[in-house]
């Protein structure tokens, strides 16, 4: 399997369906200035389509590349997630949790720290069940629930809740994207996460404050009234257990055995409740996400096999002559397959052995190399307006576009910041000596 990830001619031409994606997008917004017109699913059915056109080899072959790409294990990791994500966001949202769980917030809260707490939770979680697919499907109906009440713009809640589930998706020790930064150059997550926080603690602090200002600039007042406290335990076990370490997949699980539990035994909801809940979790809060995780493992495989990666590696590396250049090129490459993939997993698993290569050439501490990836990754991936964080979070957040979020992710583009400044002044130095 190596020699044939290895072995493929470079190809520019490969890329092209990737121009027809982008095509797509920039003809959308010329003719209706809104790119929610295009769903992502038909876009990535018409790239897939461009993709297959122009490959070589009997249509049997080409289709079964495409299906070769869909099947990749960490495809399937990631749908069997979002699954179970959707079944517990759906099932505990129609038991009363979400509503329970406002209601509690706003007791116990003072109104003007809300918008930071939900940041912070939202970090932790992240630490904790080290996904933010997870997190944001976990704590974006409890911002939908809040913002309303305190007179906070829903764009800018839910903006909380994805920048604190990129935080985790970059230092978590069970997130796929620092497993796949560690193996790949071969360091230990631990001395990862020392040089990772160190980068990406400044941009954490600081957007906090931002959450506290715009705290204190709220207008509406936090209307409480009463609590069910007992719909909490499906949001409260799911925390717990993440903070314990346990599988993102078992605390998704345990979720949703307790969201029916709780409302069953609250009165009102029935088993044929839960499952309806549970169901349209899965196919109307994550459908779209599942079909476009599956053509785009598709696509990107397509393009791989026709060479267009290995064309792309080729020519961003071609004129490093530095330490610095070749960090910034590391940042380049994976930022830019990241954009094309739209999965930091992916990104981080196609550009990581060549990364390793570079840093070696040019006497990268490995552990730098690893923080480098992931965090560029997470910037990246965080203000995709078609990566799953962000088509979950508007998904749960009726009526609101991916693209209105994008503005109010202080915290991906403060992670963007500090990681320039960490190659452009070569910082932390420890970690930057030949």
């Amino acid at each position: 399997m190596n020699e044939d990830v290895a072995k493929h001619e470079p190809n520019g031409w490969a890329l092209l369906p990737l121009g027809v994606f982008f095509a797509l997008y920039i003809l959308t917004f010329a003719l209706t200035g809104d790119l929610g017109k295009m769903p992502v699913s038909v876009a990535f059915l018409l790239t897939s389509v461009a993709a297959l056109l122009g490959a070589k080899g009997t249509v049997s072959r080409r289709v079964g590349v495409f299906c070769k790409g869909a099947a990749n294990e960490t495809i399937l990791l990631m749908v069997a997630i979002f699954i179970l994500a959707g079944a517990f966001a759906g099932s505990a949202k129609s038991m009363g949790a979400v509503d329970a769980t406002v209601g509690a917030v706003l007791h116990l809260l003072p109104r003007t720290m809300i918008p930071a707490s939900i940041f912070i939770a939202a970090c932790f979680v992240s630490m904790s069940m080290g996904t933010s697919c997870g997190t944001i499907a976990a704590l974006t109906p409890v911002a939908v629930g809040i913002a309303p009440q305190i007179g906070m713009g829903l764009p800018a809640m839910v903006g909380a809740v994805v920048g604190g589930a990129m935080f985790g998706d970059n230092l978590s020790f069970i997130s796929d994207t620092t497993i796949a930064a560690t193996r790949t150059q071969d360091v230990r997550m631990m001395d990862k996460f020392i040089v990772n926080l160190r980068i990406v603690l400044p941009a954490a602090v600081l957007a906090t404050a931002i959450y506290v200002v715009q705290g204190y600039g709220l207008s509406g007042e936090a209307a409480a009234g009463e609590t069910a406290w007992a719909k909490l335990i499906p949001y409260l076990a799911v925390l717990g257990t993440a903070l314990a370490g346990v599988n993102v997949m078992i605390v998704l699980l345990l979720g949703i055995l307790l969201s029916g539990v709780v409302g069953l035994g609250g009165g009102g909801f029935t088993a044929w409740d839960w499952a309806q809940a549970a169901g349209d979790g899965i196919v109307k809060d994550m459908g779209e996400l599942i079909i476009v995780s599956f053509m785009a493992g598709g696509l990107f495989e397509v393009i791989r096999e026709r060479g267009g990666i290995d064309w792309l590696v080729e020519r961003l590396t071609r004129n490093i002559r530095s330490r610095k250049a070749a960090e910034g090129s590391m940042a380049a490459l994976v930022s830019f397959t990241n954009l094309c993939t739209a999965n930091n997993t992916i990104a981080l698993i196609i550009v990581g052995p060549i990364a390793r290569k570079i840093g070696e050439s040019f006497r990268i501490d490995g552990r730098r190399t690893a923080s480098l990836l992931d965090t560029f990754s997470c910037f990246v991936q965080g203000l995709l307006p078609y990566g799953a964080q962000l088509l979950i979070a508007a998904g749960l957040a009726e009526g609101v576009s991916p693209v209105e979020i994008v503005p109010r992710l202080y915290y991906p583009f403060l992670i963007g910041a500090t990681s320039i400044l960490a190659i452009a002044l070569q910082r932390p130095r420890k970690y930057t000596a030949g």
